[in-house]
């Protein structure tokens, strides 16, 4: 038999009995509850963890993915919806802690409130009851728990740089409990960091352990991440020179795998294609998330196609230059743009900074870069379609089968929503077969979470943060020699540009893979925390977060959309400010916890009630 019960303010629990549930409904109320059963073996605990796991999927692999959310509110993408006034777009006056905060018309931001504290739940159910369960070994039981403990801190990691100060749950819980408090984001990085200690010990490398579970390169992916935050340099690049010398996790820089034969494409193409990112011949993935063809769980496939890409086809949007309609996305068409791009519909759009400032150097566009290649179909352009309309082909118009044009003769535009409908994308990236639609939209695929790309950017930037300006140009150009880019970075250029090098790069490499936003805030932290001056010349400080910080200048400086006066045709302007640095406190977890105090992010409505949060320490 199996329960759950769905907690509307701080989690989703699952009931377990006799092992773990894998089914869950959608209730009610207002508190964390226990499991009533007690899971007897290293079995049934694995089976909890495993549920933490697969909740990866609904992060990374759906339809307005929760991931996508920390693109919009970055530097590298906003939301693209411009057929109704509901996205949040115009943050001054839509992100609000009363705001609809997860709706796929909305936003996704309280997704991460909600199962947060699901996924904690789970990976404290584990960390609980572990001392009461029989192993095997001592080594199968603290294998267990440093993956608990990774995944409790992989949650908090997002959380706090979200939404900052929050409350800390460490315990399994064996009543309702509606009197929590906010903890510091400070006291809860120095607790995971002594939990990531303890995992990097005692996870097995990933050669030991199946895909899709925790490694120990992802234990010390995750432990760098929070040394960067704490000003610990030093052993965020010992953490990340292990993974890079180890010996488990190599670069993919040779072809591999199912398309190897295929002449024109190149590495990065073999790398992101969905049954070559788990396969022996790739040990470039530190973390992953599983996702196959009808394996449980799976209802939706990862729908990158419907997020990344331009809704180029629908009727009357985009004009061929004497005036006729131009594209459709329908399918088994003469002409099928639909069945080799997808059908998109642009849940995030990128800026100019991300289709095209990051990949121009010296004042020249790099198309040798594997990542940004567009004679081999890596990189989409708008330009490289064509006009497909049956209608053309019917009415004899020149135009058909003839690659786009946004402007005619006389310099008039020729799509009538260039937000939505016109712009490049990574096609490497985001296509993924989708057998069970007419139109694809994104299928089903394993999904990085962690690879060692980004641990070379992290050391990068670890070296950035101490002046080693050589080194942090060397671990940047090992990403970009793999990816057969033109220019190498100097050291002269790492000092010019210090973090914004890394963030480039970073921009290049895990566009629609990181959870930009929270990257971004992790680094404004670093700046306030250790007073280092940016390169925009400006020293930040932890007491002034809120009211001016490097999240904000980031967005500001490269966004062509944030306070520069865009408007949707549904009227809404993109706006932020710098308290969005953190998001709000959604109004039901504070209203609901009658017997506590979950304070409010300074900028948004409650924060009067606001009192001294919690410092954790043991």
């Amino acid at each position: 038999m199996k329960n759950l019960i769905h907690l509307k303010i701080f989690i989703l629990l699952i009931v377990f009995i006799n092992s773990c549930s894998k089914d869950f409904l959608d209730p009610n109320p207002l508190s964390f509850y226990a499991p009533e059963n007690v899971l007897s073996d290293g079995a049934g605990l694995q089976a909890v963890l495993d549920r933490a796991l697969q909740n990866l999927r609904d992060e990374y692999c759906t339809d307005q993915a929760p991931f996508c959310t920390n693109m919009k509110y970055s530097d590298v993408a906003v939301d693209g919806s411009t057929d109704k006034a509901t996205p949040w777009q115009d943050l001054n006056n839509q992100m609000l802690p009363d705001g609809t905060n997860n709706d796929l018309a909305y936003t996704r931001i309280g997704w991460y409130w909600d199962n947060s504290y699901f996924n904690i739940k789970n990976s404290n159910t584990v960390i609980t009851r572990i001392d009461n369960v029989a192993f095997r070994t001592d080594q199968a039981k603290n294998a267990l728990l440093g993956g608990a403990y990774f995944l409790r801190a992989y949650r908090y990691y997002m959380k706090t740089l979200q939404y900052g100060d929050v409350p800390l749950v460490l315990e399994e819980l064996s009543d309702p409990k509606v009197n929590f408090f906010t903890t510091t984001k400070e006291s809860i990085w120095l607790k995971m960091i002594k939990d990531l200690e303890f995992a990097v010990i005692h996870v097995p490398e990933a050669d030991k352990v199946n895909r899709g579970q925790v490694t120990k390169a992802a234990c010390k992916h995750l432990l760098a991440k929070y040394y960067l935050l704490e000003g610990r340099f030093d052993d965020a690049i010992r953490m990340t020179t292990e993974i890079i010398d180890g010996g488990v996790h190599q670069l993919c820089t040779q072809r591999f795998g199912s398309d190897k034969n295929i002449a024109d494409k190149d590495v990065v193409w073999d790398m992101f294609r969905i049954e070559n990112k788990s396969i022996s011949g790739n040990s470039e993935g530190l973390f992953l998330t599983i996702d196959r063809y009808k394996m449980e769980g799976n209802t939706s496939g990862i729908k990158s196609m419907r997020n990344a890409v331009p809704n180029y086809g629908q009727t009357g949007i985009i004009k061929t230059p004497n005036g006729a309609n131009g594209l459709s996305d329908a399918a088994r068409q003469e002409i099928g743009l639909v069945e080799k791009y997808g059908r998109g519909i642009a849940r995030i759009r990128p800026t100019h900074y991300a289709q095209k400032g990051v990949w121009t150097v010296n004042g020249i566009e790099d198309f040798s870069d594997y990542r940004h290649r567009t004679d081999n179909g890596n990189w989409v352009t708008m330009e490289m379609l064509v006009y497909n309309s049956p209608a053309l082909k019917n009415s004899n118009n020149e135009w058909y089968g003839k690659n786009l044009q946004l402007y005619n003769d006389q310099g008039a535009v020729l799509c009538s929503d260039t937000i939505r409908t016109w712009f490049s994308w990574p096609h490497y990236k985001v296509w993924v077969p989708d057998p069970d639609q007419v139109q694809p939209q994104g299928g089903p695929g394993d999904w990085y979470i962690f690879r060692l790309a980004e641990t070379y950017l992290l050391r990068a930037e670890a070296y950035v943060w101490k002046g080693e300006w050589q080194k942090a140009a060397d671990d940047i150009n090992v990403v970009r020699q793999r990816a057969n880019a033109q220019y190498m970075y100097t050291a002269s250029d790492l000092e010019t540009q210090k973090t914004g090098a890394v963030l480039d790069e970073r921009a290049r490499e895990l566009y629609y893979e990181e959870p930009r936003k929270v990257e971004l805030t992790r680094m404004a932290i670093t700046y306030a925390r250790t007073g280092i001056q940016c390169y925009n010349g400006k020293i930040y400080s932890m007491d002034k977060l809120s009211d001016d910080n490097f999240w904000y200048d980031r967005v500001v400086e490269k966004s062509d959309f944030y306070n520069k006066g865009i408007r949707t045709p549904y009227g809404n302007y993109f706006t932020c400010s710098p308290y969005h640095i953190f998001w709000p406190i959604p109004s039901y977890a504070i209203n609901s916890n009658t017997g506590g105090m979950i304070n409010q992010n300074k900028g948004y409505p409650g924060t009067e009630k606001n009192i001294q949060p919690l410092v954790y320490s043991e």
